[in-house]
C-alpha cells in the first residue's frame, strides 16, 4: 500500500513561492509581467506581502494536495473499490491491496510527475488563465507570461511529489 509523505506534500506547497520570486524578478520576467498588468514598483510595494506569501502557501498546500491523484495513479484503484451503497465486496479490498502491491510503486519518478505537471498547465491552467485574459481584454503576452510560470511550477511540484511523495 502507498503511504503518502506529508513532509513532502508540505515542503511543495513552498514551489509557488519560490518559482515566483525567480520566475517574476525583474531581471526575468517581472519586468515584462508589470508592463501587461500596469502594476508599477510603487503599487507592488503597498501590498501586504506577509498576507500574499502566507495565502500563496496556504493555497500551495491545496495545490500540492490536487497533484496526488494527478501523478499517482494507483490512487485511481483504491477508489474503484471503495465500498457504495448497499453494494461490498469482501474481497475487493484485498485484491486492491494485492494489486497496489504488484503494480503500485510504476511510474514513482520525478520525471513522471513533471509530464504530469506540464499537462495539467497546458490543458487546465491555460484554459482558465486564457478565458480570464479573454474576459479582462489582455493580449497574449499576459496570457504567455502566466503559463510560463505555471508550467515551471506545475512540473516542478508534480516531479517532487511523484519522485519523493510516496515511500
Amino acid at each position: 500500500m502507498l503511504h503518502f509523505n506529508w513532509l513532502a506534500i508540505l515542503s511543495t506547497s513552498l514551489i509557488p513561492l519560490v518559482v515566483g520570486f525567480v520566475y517574476y524578478n525583474p531581471k526575468v520576467m517581472g519586468t515584462a509581467w508589470m508592463r501587461v498588468t500596469g502594476i508599477t514598483p510603487e503599487s507592488a510595494a503597498g501590498a501586504n506581502m506577509a498576507k500574499v506569501m502566507g495565502l500563496t502557501w496556504l493555497l500551495g498546500i491545496l495545490l500540492s494536495t490536487f497533484f496526488l491523484p494527478v501523478v499517482f495513479h494507483a490512487m485511481s484503484v483504491t477508489s474503484l473499490v471503495a465500498p457504495e451503497a448497499g453494494v461490498t465486496d469482501p474481497n475487493a479490498t484485498q485484491d486492491a491491496a494485492d494489486f497496489l502491491a504488484k503494480y503500485g510503486r510504476k511510474f514513482l519518478s520525478f520525471r513522471h510527475g513533471a509530464l504530469h505537471g506540464v499537462i495539467a498547465a497546458l490543458f487546465g491552467i491555460w484554459p482558465v488563465i486564457g478565458i480570464t485574459a479573454l474576459f479582462e481584454r489582455r493580449g497574449w503576452k499576459y496570457t504567455a507570461i502566466h503559463l510560463g510560470y505555471w508550467v515551471i511550477t506545475f512540473a516542478l511540484m508534480g516531479g517532487v511529489i511523484c519522485g519523493f511523495g510516496a515511500n
